[in-house]
């Protein structure tokens, strides 16, 4: 079995998150960057909606803290500027658009893949201790509980694109690119809870404990 993050490992998270949630309102307001006052929003509603899953389930520190990340990665995209040729000129100079192999591989979309990861894994976690075996026994990460698990990973991941959607038409000048961007998008979380499942089996195969 995991062991559960503690109280104490909690607040840690939530204090490293916070503090950089209020930096970037700041930042926010003081650019009146509406676009990303949404996503300041979504943050929150994810953070409230860990934190609904831990108290239920109970995740590991590691997981908790890979939330925590995620959310830093993200107001960092949003909110730094880049160099000019670090980015393509039909693209905003912040890190989200970072080309960090220039025709292959974008900032936005290791983020992606690692929110789609981290979510997968949030699944399975979740799953895993509300779930046993017949004999009373943990489940195992089976190929079809991990696809499952795989599969809602990148169902949220699709639900951000939606939410992007709809800031695109409400919000007249977003970050949120072209259909090609949003299809690599899809492509990053595929891939992101394909890492995850392969991580989660690996470690069971290699200590038989839950991730």
């Amino acid at each position: 079995m995991r062991r559960v993050a503690t109280r104490k490992e909690l607040n840690r998270v939530l204090v490293f998150s916070g503090s950089y949630l209020a930096i970037s309102s700041i930042s926010i307001l003081r650019t009146q960057n509406y676009e990303f006052l949404l996503y300041l929003l979504v943050m929150t509603a994810i953070i409230i909606a860990v934190l609904g899953v831990h108290r239920r389930a109970g995740l590991s520190e590691n997981l908790l803290w890979g939330f925590g990340l995620w959310g830093l990665f993200h107001m960092v995209g949003g909110l730094c500027s880049i160099p000019d040729s670090w980015h393509t000129a039909d693209t905003t100079g912040v890190v989200y658009n970072w080309r960090i192999i220039p025709g292959y591989l974008k900032y936005d979309q290791l983020v992606h893949g690692y929110g789609s990861g981290l979510t997968t894994w949030l699944c399975w976690q979740a799953l895993a201790a509300r779930t046993k075996s017949n004999d009373g026994s943990p489940i195992a990460p089976t190929l079809g509980m991990l696809s499952l698990c795989a599969t809602a990973g990148m169902g949220f991941g699709a639900l951000n694109e939606v939410i992007e959607f709809f800031a695109s038409i409400l919000i007249p000048t977003t970050n949120v690119g072209d259909y090609e961007n949003t299809g690599w998008d899809l492509v990053a979380n595929l891939v992101g809870a394909t890492i995850a499942v392969l991580c989660i089996r690996s470690k069971w195969a290699y200590y038989k404990v839950d991730s």
